[in-house]
């Protein structure tokens, strides 16, 4: 199966990755060189890691990495069976993509899109094949998480639900299929518990370290909301909440005034070297 990814960071270079471990050819795509140089590097060290502890071969990392083509122009995902779009959290540059997309992949592709928050039936409606885009949210670290949490839009089709449901399964991953609805399931669950842990700390009920002890101790978490925040990065937990905010209009989903302090302070967590911890 040729595959294409848009979007070399941390979720799209994992993504790549075990599509390529799994025999596909695979389009790593970027807007910029240093950007796919950057995936490749760390996609090089994820299999390194794997030949340490015996799981694969040197020969089947050369065969794995033979198997990835990193590349600028979105003109190369013509002729994909698959297109996984993995860029940041904003529908505008989503919507640019996808219209691209749209005119130079032939009528028989699909399209998938990484997003964990954005309406899928609004990513599909930029395009001029409603029923064959989906939702394919892997989890991170892509290589070693099992969970792909399969989105069907208002007009997904069957036949698209269960391609994509079977291309996961062929990953080694275990598809959960949600409908379109603001967070579908892992993130309208989870960021409220962050975001409350976060209301927890701003109102002094208990120190970071504390509430993190709790929920790793007392309801076998394997990382605190905070820590789990700082690990997914305070602007991507705002994005989110602000879109459960405001596709629900409840009150129950809005961002505590903490959370957003810190984005504006540029606290990100780890990756700015602090958030609620420092890095």
């Amino acid at each position: 199966m040729k595959v294409s990814v848009i979007g070399g960071g941390t979720m799209g270079n994992g993504i790549a990755q075990v599509f390529a471990q799994n025999g596909n050819d695979v389009n790593l795509i970027d807007i910029k060189q240093e950007y796919l140089d950057r995936a490749m590097a760390t996609i090089d060290k994820n299999l390194g890691r794997l030949v340490k502890k015996e799981r694969m071969t040197e020969g089947d990392v050369r065969s794995t990495l033979g198997r990835l083509n990193p590349v600028v122009s979105l003109k190369n995902a013509a002729g994909s069976d698959l297109v996984i779009e993995a860029v940041f959290e904003n529908f505008e540059v989503k919507k640019e993509i996808f219209t691209k997309l749209d005119e130079v992949c032939g009528p028989d592709t699909i399209f998938a899109s990484n997003t964990s928050s954005i309406s899928l039936t609004k990513i599909a409606g930029t395009t001029k094949r409603a029923d064959k885009v989906i939702g394919m949210h892997f989890m991170n670290p892509v290589p070693i998480m099992k969970l792909v949490e399969i989105i069907c839009g208002q007009a997904t089709s069957d036949e698209t639900l269960e391609k994509a449901t079977n291309w996961s399964k062929d990953l080694g991953k275990v598809p959960v299929t949600v409908q379109d609805y603001p967070g579908f399931i892992s993130n309208r669950v989870l960021l409220p518990m962050i975001n409350e842990a976060v209301y927890c700390l701003m109102e002094g009920v208990a120190d970071k370290e504390a509430i993190d002890t709790v929920m790793k101790l007392g309801m076998a978490h394997p990382m605190g909301p905070l820590q789990l925040a700082d690990f997914i990065g305070l602007d991507i937990c705002l994005d989110i909440m602000e879109v459960l905010y405001e596709g629900f209009g409840d009150s129950k989903y809005r961002p505590c005034p903490l959370l957003r302090r810190m984005v504006d302070a540029g606290h990100l967590g780890r990756k700015s070297g602090q958030g609620f911890y420092d890095y």
